[in-house]
């Protein structure tokens, strides 16, 4: 895909959610998590054995943002930031759409903040000592209710509750007439207006995430508006910065050249589970004639024709799903690298190695360094939650032709991303039934949450200063989407069946297609022919394994 074809934002557009076929659960489920509340470390939970991500811990912790405003602010400024590093393809999700709902989501909190940063305006900066006694006293009762002991967050509510029978002695005791009187009067009273008027905004606006975090989770078609992202006259250069980023995102996300990071597999991809080869000397057919001339990329394009007929089935019993069946090009990296790079020059428009480069890398970089390539075969299952990679590699040394075909299996998002909002509610003992009880549904924001609001708003407009005083989400690197918070499908036993049955009918299609360039360049095919027998056997034992970690 090239970089100026990704989407068409003409003056109006809606940008879509949906994803492509097959692959709209996991997207939906991760694109969520922009809308969510709740405790921004509920989403170290779901650190992979691929990459973990980290929560710097807040200076003052009135500032520190919940798990929705910390993922939008991380994703979006890590994947459409200036000068951001090369991202890892997101296999089985649609990256362009869950930064587009980051973007939607900041932008419906940043419409929130502009009202609160007014009321701040109006009963803070007008009455700043009295907003400034009520933050102290709320920052106090947070910091003790963080605490490991239980009684220091009691100790916090009662000195808060102290607080507010003080001010009211003062208001009514308090020897001071004139305006000076009454503008100490109103000091105190008029923090607990603009609370009231802050409540009523923060509560329509969590109503409003709310419904699109459920919404995506349901399935439902929510919208990601981001109107900033559609440039309404040619001098608007952020707009088309945006919108460029946006397409470059999506022309990364179809590059295929992939990265080995040693026991952690191939970034995207997940560890290798298993690996079957088929290695024997070329011998000539006929005794004293010599083998037509071939390359591995003869053998890698007509396995390739092959595997493009995977679905197709004898009878009528199902089968596999149309596979994405690509040339991949696989870069060593250190188990511990923070970052990637890519190729630059004529190919870094569509971030793809294509034509003479990729066929030299296939027929002549069969040993020691450099970049290597194997010809994959991709099944996206279960609404994106499974991907499955089966990648054969070509090898010829000497007289030794290697058939190699390995198993990749990245599980589903992690349950994290599943969870659904929840109603706070309350359960009361009836007056003279003390013995019955009844609950009741609270309002969705509490008091501590819209005074953490209005505190952040007028810091929203300088991130940089807000997360340095408020903490921040901070990403693994090297940074994709769907490595990031994956989980391993073997835990989940028809995911774990269907990564295990996709390898038989691959590993004898591979071989299928290799014997017959085989026979058809004059070799003799029958110790190919019996190793391929015992393989096909071997295959079908239903253990995975660790293959990249070797034991001594």
């Amino acid at each position: 895909m090239a970089t100026g074809d990704a989407y068409d934002f003409s003056p109006g557009a809606q940008i879509p959610v949906a994803g492509g076929a097959g692959q709209t659960a996991a997207t939906q489920a991760l694109a969520s998590a922009a809308y969510r509340d709740g405790p921004v470390e509920e989403l170290l939970k779901a650190n992979s054995d691929w990459a973990k991500s980290e929560v710097k811990k807040p200076l003052i912790s009135l500032f520190e943002p919940n798990l929705g405003e910390a993922f939008a602010r991380a994703v979006q400024t890590r994947m459409l930031g200036g000068g951001r590093k090369p991202l890892i393809q997101s296999f089985g999700l649609e990256p362009q759409v869950i930064v587009e709902h980051c973007l939607a989501a900041s932008r419906i909190r940043k419409e929130r903040d502009t009202r609160l940063t007014l009321i701040m305006a109006v009963c803070g900066l007008l009455f700043l000592p009295g907003v400034l006694l009520w933050l102290g006293a709320f920052q106090l009762r947070r910091s003790l209710a963080g605490a490991q002991n239980k009684r220091a967050g009691a100790l916090g509510t009662t000195l808060l509750v102290a607080l507010a029978a003080v001010v009211v002695l003062f208001m009514v005791k308090a020897p001071l007439n004139g305006l000076l009187g009454i503008y100490l009067r109103a000091m105190v009273i008029a923090p607990l207006v603009g609370g009231y008027w802050a409540k009523i905004i923060c509560e329509r606006t969590a109503k409003d995430l709310r419904e699109r975090w459920t919404g995506l989770l349901d399935g439902g078609g929510v919208p990601a508006k981001i109107p900033e992202a559609v440039p309404s006259t040619p001098g608007q250069s952020a707009a088309e910065t945006l919108r460029q980023s946006l397409a470059k995102l999506s022309a990364e996300q179809q590059s295929n050249l992939v990265f080995y990071a040693g026991p952690k597999g191939i970034l995207g991809m997940g560890t290798r589970w298993g690996s079957w080869q088929l290695a024997e000397d070329l011998v000539p057919l006929e005794p004293g004639k010599d083998i037509n001339p071939f390359r591995s990329w003869d053998i890698a394009r007509a396995v390739h024709d092959q595997l493009k007929l995977l679905e197709r089935t004898p009878i009528n019993a199902g089968g596999l799903p149309q596979p994405h069946v690509e040339h991949w090009v696989v870069s060593p990296i250190g188990e511990g690298a923070g970052a990637v790079s890519r190729p630059g020059g004529s190919d870094a428009a569509s971030y793809q190695i294509r034509g003479a480069k990729l066929q030299d890398i296939c027929d002549k970089q069969h040993f020691g360094s450099g970049d290597r390539h194997y010809l994959g075969v991709q099944f996206v299952l279960w609404d994106g939650q499974l991907v499955i990679n089966l990648l054969i590699n070509v090898t010829v040394l000497h007289k030794t032709l290697r058939i190699e075909v390995t198993g990749h299996a990245l599980g589903p998002t992690h349950a994290v991303f599943n969870g659904r909002p929840k109603s706070r509610t309350k359960t009361f003992k009836k007056g003279l039934k003390f013995w019955e009880t009844y609950t009741r549904t609270l309002p969705v924001v509490e008091p501590r949450e819209v005074v953490r609001l209005a505190a952040r708003a007028p810091l929203t407009w300088y991130p940089p200063l807000l997360e340095y005083w408020g903490g921040k989400l901070v990403l693994p690197e090297p940074f994709g989407l769907r490595h990031a918070w994956a989980d391993k499908p073997w835990r989940h036993r028809f995911m774990a069946d269907d990564a295990l049955r996709a390898a038989t009918p691959v590993l004898r299609v591979v071989h299928e297609a290799t014997l017959r360039v085989l026979a058809e360049h004059g070799v003799d095919t029958t110790r190919f022919a019996s190793r391929a027998g015992n393989l096909s056997g071997t295959v079908q034992d239903p253990t995975p394994r660790q293959a990249d970690v070797y034991n001594a």
